[in-house]
C-alpha cells in the first residue's frame, strides 16, 4: 500500500473518530506520532549532609518525587567530605582529595562530564546559588566553593568562565527550552540543608523544580532530573536518598547499589560518550531506572 493510500486511510479513520464528517465545521486537530521519549539532557540537583531517612522523614515534597518517578534505597555517597564526593559526580574519580579546601589547594587537569559534554558540541552549565560571579573560586557570603565541583577542573577554567553561573539563570533557561545536557543545580549553605532545616531545602527544590518541569525540555521528555544528597550526616553509612524523575517512569523502587560514579556515568551515557574514571564500572544508572538514552 501506498503512503499516499495509508494516508488517506487514516484520515477517513481519523474523521470517524471525531465525528467531524463532510459539512460539519469542526475546530482544527492535530495528531502527532507516538514515540518512546529518549533523554537527551540531565540536570542534577543536591543538597548537604543527610541520610536517606533523615530526607524521607523531612522533606516530604522531594520524597513524594521519588515515589511519583523513581527512588534509589541503595544509593550511596562515596567517601567524606563534601568536596570529593562533587568530584565523583562529576568526574568519575575524587582525584585524592581528602578535605573540602578551595581550588587554590585542589585543581586537577582531568576532564569533567561538563568539559565532555562541550568536547562533543554539546552544552553544559552548573547553576550555583548565591555565587557573586561566574565560576567564582572563592567562598562568598552562603556561596561555598567546596558545592561547585567545575571550578576545580583547572583545564577547562575557560569554558567554566562562561558556563558556570549564578542560579538565577536558570527558571528563563528552563522556561525557553535551553536547559544544558549536563548540568547541575548547586542551592547556596541554606537552601542546600547544609546550614538551614531540610524543610527550608524541600520548599526551595519545590519551587525550582516546578519551573523546570513546566518548560518544554520536561513537557518533550528530553530532560531527566536526578536529585541527591553529597553525603549523610555519618549516621546511616553514606546512605543518601536519590530520586530520579523522567516522565517515562512511575512509581519504580530501585534497590540496585549505586554511587556518585553511577551519577558520572548517567552523565556520561546521557552525553553518548564513555564514562570517565570509576564511573566506567559503576552499576548503570540507566539501566536500573530504565531510562531510554538519545545521547548518541
Amino acid at each position: 500500500m501506498s503512503n499516499k493510500v495509508v494516508g488517506l486511510v487514516v484520515a477517513a479513520a481519523l474523521t470517524v473518530l471525531c465525528g467531524c464528517g463532510a459539512g460539519e465545521p469542526s475546530a482544527p486537530v492535530t495528531f502527532a506520532t507516538v514515540q518512546p521519549a529518549t533523554v537527551t539532557k540531565l540536570l542534577v540537583f543536591v543538597v548537604e549532609n543527610h541520610s536517606l531517612d533523615q530526607m524521607r522523614a523531612d522533606m516530604p515534597y522531594t520524597a513524594a518525587l521519588g515515589t511519583e518517578f523513581a527512588v534509589a534505597t541503595s544509593y550511596r555517597a562515596v567517601t567524606h567530605p563534601s568536596l570529593p564526593n562533587y568530584l565523583a559526580m562529576t568526574g568519575g574519580s575524587t582525584f585524592g582529595v581528602t578535605d573540602d579546601a578551595p581550588p587554590s589547594s585542589h585543581t586537577t587537569d582531568q576532564p569533567s562530564v561538563f568539559g565532555q559534554a562541550l568536547s562533543l558540541h554539546k552544552t553544559a552549565k552548573v547553576y550555583a546559588e548565591g555565587m557573586p560571579a561566574t565560576c567564582a573560586t572563592k567562598d562568598s557570603g552562603a556561596y561555598a566553593v567546596k558545592h561547585n565541583p567545575w571550578v576545580y577542573y583547572l583545564s577547562e577554567r575557560s569554558a567554566c568562565a562562561q558556563y558556570d553561573v549564578p542560579a538565577s539563570e536558570l527558571s528563563a533557561d528552563a522556561a525557553g527550552g535551553r536547559l544544558p545536557e549536563a548540568g547541575m543545580v548547586v542551592p547556596d549553605l541554606c537552601n542546600d540543608a547544609h546550614d538551614c532545616d531540610l524543610a527550608v531545602a524541600d520548599r526551595w527544590l519545590r519551587t525550582e523544580i516546578e519551573a523546570v518541569m513546566s518548560g518544554p525540555d520536561w513537557r518533550a521528555g528530553r530532560l531527566a532530573v536526578v536529585v541527591t544528597a553529597d553525603e549523610d550526616d555519618r549516621q546511616q553509612d553514606n546512605l543518601v536518598l536519590t530520586a530520579v524523575a523522567h516522565p517515562s517512569v512511575h512509581g519504580a523502587v530501585v534497590t540496585t547499589p549505586l554511587t556518585h560514579y553511577s551519577l558520572a556515568r548517567l552523565y556520561s551515557e546521557v552525553l553518548g560518550a564513555a564514562p570517565l574514571g570509576e564511573a566506567a564500572t559503576a552499576p548503570s544508572m540507566a539501566g536500573a531506572f530504565g531510562l531510554q538514552l538519545g545521547g548518541r
